[in-house]
């Protein structure tokens, strides 16, 4: 499939209401606060921010079918991947393989070295969410498999690496998951 992909700063409001409607729906039973109307605008109004990156997939007939964000820390060294989010209806069909392989080239064309992104459990996904993990809390991040469909499986599938965890980061029982990936310098 043919995946054209453009900056967010490109898109009209109309296209924008379309992406709000789409983080929601992408974010649906997951436990986000993206799952509401204010919280999934708030993703759009952060990588419209100074430094930020904010790149928009669109299908053959110029639908947009998912979005992909990086914003800038560590004195633009890293960037977070936040967030990604393919239409529903698109999974599976290498958008979101697509979109982060963009976002990697635009991070390593301004100087940036590495990406990262928390990918949380707020549902008990994963052979840690749902537990206390202390102590000896990189013990159990060891064995972190998925119990059921998870984000971070794709992210390993696309070069991402498990660097960390922080226990409880939505309330008991609920971690996010560290990991990032080294990028390629663009010459």
């Amino acid at each position: 499939m043919h995946v054209n992909i453009r900056d967010l700063t490109d898109c009209s409001q109309t296209l924008r209401s379309v992406l709000v409607d789409m983080i929601k729906d992408g974010f649906e039973g997951t436990g986000s606060d993206y799952e509401t109307l204010e919280g999934a605008k708030r993703p759009l109004e952060q990588l419209s921010g100074p430094g930020c990156i904010g790149r928009v997939a669109f299908s053959e007939v110029d639908s947009p079918i998912g979005l992909i964000g990086g914003l800038p820390c560590y004195h633009g060294h890293v960037f977070e991947l936040h967030p990604l989010v393919v239409a529903v209806q698109m999974r599976g069909r290498g958008v979101g393989r697509a979109l982060v392989a963009d976002l990697e080239r635009e991070a390593s064309k301004r100087g940036a070295s590495t990406l990262w992104l928390g990918s949380d459990d707020h549902n008990c996904r994963t052979s840690i969410g749902g537990f206390d993990l202390y102590p000896d809390v990189l013990a159990k991040l060891a064995v972190l498999r998925a119990l059921r469909a998870h984000p971070f499986e794709f992210y390993r599938r696309v070069g991402f690496e498990v660097v960390g965890v922080l226990p409880d980061a939505n309330g008991l029982g609920k971690p996010d998951i560290f990991m990032a990936k080294r990028l390629n310098p663009v010459a």
